[in-house]
């Protein structure tokens, strides 16, 4: 009789808990859910797509990339929950095709960065919020792999590039994001000074391609995409988090949440640091784990 009711009570517990739970899955985009080709694979599509619809996946990701690319990249998802964009700067909704909750730059901190940069002869990309459109400023000549980043996103109605174009310093857009990419060590001085003399919230990691490509992002003080995560988290009502990830940027989110998961493909850092490590991003590991998880 004893082990009956035990037994009842374990049941009674574990339907409560399945009842009242909810988990929020997020998942950085390259290097974790997209493979070698940066895409996402049409088996990553249909289990996430199975999923929300069979048992209300509440999943979404967490990018550094802007509508720019995600939109079109997450376009075959049928996605419920806003994409956290521009490593939690901002959000978009892809219901009402909309930004939403921008982290912005304070315009004198925005003028002290990029007063660093050019010291360094460094001339950065500066985006701001204009309505739904990202608007992306830059002045002087473009660098070759520059000139690469540009032409991949130029021709989209959610990014407008302005090239040769300094009114960042009197537009009253805001500004999510200052951004340089370049090959050699630069950009680790210039991340250094801008930590020790600007008030926001630098990153700089490597392309996942290209090992020598520095890249330098800074955003609002405080903002990253761990912050952006909780926000989600307690907005959709859920008490729990997965993550996944794979490069350093991540690695916060990772930390933040109730439950880090790394691609075997990950930096060393996130392998360490993770509660878990699964297959790569080329295997469709994350879609693979929601499905044997979820």
């Amino acid at each position: 009789m004893l082990a009956f009711l035990l037994f009842s009570l374990y049941i009674c517990t574990r339907l409560m808990k399945e009842v009242t739970s909810k988990t929020l899955y997020v998942s950085d985009m390259d290097g974790t859910l997209m493979g070698a080709d940066s895409r996402l694979s049409q088996r990553t599509v249909d289990i996430l797509n199975d999923l929300i619809a069979r048992q209300g996946l509440l999943f979404t990701v967490a990018t550094a990339r802007t509508t720019a690319t995600v939109v079109p990249l997450m376009q075959a998802v049928h996605a419920t929950l806003p994409f956290i964009i521009l490593s939690g700067a901002a959000l978009w909704n892809p219901v009402e095709r909309r930004i939403e909750q921008v982290q912005a730059i304070p315009a004198e901190e925005v003028t002290r960065a990029c007063a660093i940069f050019e010291q360094h002869g460094v001339r950065p990309f500066v985006y701001r919020q204009h309505g739904n459109v990202i608007h992306t400023h830059h002045y002087g000549t473009l660098s070759q792999v520059e000139h690469e980043f540009v032409e991949a996103r130029r021709y989209t109605p959610y990014k407008h590039f302005l090239l040769g174009d300094a009114s960042y310093h009197t537009s009253d857009d805001a500004t999510m994001l200052i951004f340089a990419m370049s090959h050699g060590n630069a950009l680790e001085q210039i991340y250094h000074e801008v930590r020790q003399q600007v008030h926001c919230s630098p990153i700089l990691y490597y392309d996942n391609n290209d090992k020598q490509l520095a890249l330098l992002e800074v955003y609002a003080e405080g903002c990253n995409k761990a912050a952006a995560v909780r926000c989600l988290a307690q907005q959709v009502g859920a008490d729990r988090v997965v993550a996944f990830g794979d490069n350093n940027n991540d690695l916060p989110m990772l930390q933040a949440a109730d439950h880090g998961v790394a691609v075997a493909n990950a930096v060393p850092a996130l392998l360490t640091a993770a509660d878990e490590v699964i297959g790569p991003n080329t295997d469709d590991s994350v879609a693979q784990y929601l499905m044997n998880n979820v």
